[in-house]
């Protein structure tokens, strides 16, 4: 019995302690369970945190994209406003420039002649009465107008006889009268020797202008576009020269005409009157052209209003 009875206890034992040990085990089984369920929900919650998180960096991504696209353009607008700066330091400096420079011309005119400032005063104070001025320059364009037209006229009656209309022209043009005579009349071919008819039509001209004195008289040599070159003329601008200087030696030895009323000009090639790709135009363009006009002073005398009513 006794023995019966200690292994009944030892077996109440043994099966108590496993009871025990299986309810521990139970315990922390629950416990760790707990455990887990919390770090799963926290895990979760992080999860959800961190996606927050990947948004928020997109966005600040985003942002700074824009931030970086404003700071682009802002530096192209500064550039672009250094330069329309630098533009007007440019203009500013252009017009301090014209401003000196006009300033220069100021104090130039300010150094102008007691007599010569005289009469600006006194046509500026003959302008503040501009209506009957005016009238009396118009007076003066029509005594001009009409001096012209006679002076016109005259040469036309004294060269109609013995000289082809097609080889000299008379025209008005506004203050002078000019006649174009075709260098065939006047000129041997290529070069500024006068031939002997020459003296025909240029001794009528000298007629007209020894009975005007008040005039002046320009003479002026046109030629065509062909090359010359040989011993006696260089170019065509030498052979324009040449032409018109012998012409005025012509009026001025064998007609008496005073040299000082006297003026020789080449034109060369330049200041045609048809193209040059023809035979007729290049015979247009070679010609003598005499210029009759008033004597620059005349003209000084318009803008007097003492002389202008003369």
């Amino acid at each position: 019995m006794m023995n019966f009875s200690k292994k009944s206890s030892l077996v109440f034992i043994l099966g108590f302690g496993l009871l025990m040990t299986s309810c521990v085990s139970k315990k922390q089984m629950a416990a760790l369970q707990s455990e887990y369920d919390v770090a799963n929900e926290q895990l979760g919650k992080c999860g959800e945190s961190l996606n927050d998180y990947m948004a928020r960096l997109s966005n600040c991504k985003e942002e700074k994209a824009k931030l970086q696209g404003e700071l682009n353009s802002a530096k192209s607008k500064v550039t672009l406003r250094e330069e329309q700066i630098k533009d007007l330091k440019d203009q500013i400096i252009d017009s301090r420039n014209l401003r000196d420079k006009q300033i220069s011309q100021v104090d130039e005119l300010t150094n102008l002649s007691k007599s010569t400032s005289d009469n600006i005063k006194e046509t500026l104070s003959q302008l503040e009465r501009k209506d009957k001025y005016i009238n009396l320059l118009q007076a003066a364009k029509n005594r001009t107008d009409s001096i012209n037209l006679a002076l016109a006229v005259n040469l036309k009656n004294v060269l109609k006889d013995g000289i082809d209309d097609q080889d000299v022209e008379i025209k008005v043009d506004k203050t002078v009268v000019f006649v174009n005579i075709s260098d065939k009349m006047l000129f041997t071919s290529g070069s500024s020797d006068i031939t002997p008819r020459a003296n025909e039509v240029l001794g009528k001209i000298a007629q007209i202008v020894s009975s005007r004195p008040e005039l002046e008289v320009m003479v002026e040599g046109y030629t065509d576009s062909q090359p010359i070159n040989n011993s006696c003329v260089q170019d065509n601008w030498d052979l324009s020269v040449k032409r018109a200087t012998s012409v005025v030696r012509i009026l001025q030895k064998n007609y008496g005409i005073d040299p000082n009323r006297l003026i020789a000009a080449g034109r060369g090639e330049y200041n045609i009157l048809a193209s040059n790709d023809t035979a007729e135009g290049r015979a247009t363009n070679r010609r003598t052209r005499i210029i009759i006009l008033p004597k620059l002073n005349q003209f000084y005398d318009l803008l007097n209003p003492n002389l202008a009513k003369k």
